[in-house]
């Protein structure tokens, strides 16, 4: 039986949880919120993310950037 899916809204929807959930003020609630928005399970995207998370690929380089960013501004404002 054919995925409901495609493999691109499952990867886009994986990585915006991530990016969610790495910034303190977007994480609460990221899976719920994103499912709702993109019209999923939030079950499924819950195992989605937990499955992806357990594989042990590294998050796409863009949020590994955004990351360190937003700790270089939270850091640049803390001295301000």
């Amino acid at each position: 039986m054919p995925s409901r899916y495609t493999p691109e809204l499952k990867t886009r929807a994986i990585e915006l949880v991530l990016h969610a959930q790495a910034d303190a003020d977007t994480a609460r609630g990221a899976v719920s919120r994103i499912a709702d928005e993109l019209n999923l399970s939030r079950e499924t995207l819950r195992i989605w993310v937990r499955k992806h998370k357990k594989s042990g690929v590294p998050p796409p380089a863009e949020l590994v950037d955004l990351e360190a960013e937003n700790r270089r501004l939270r850091k640049e404002l803390a001295e301000s």
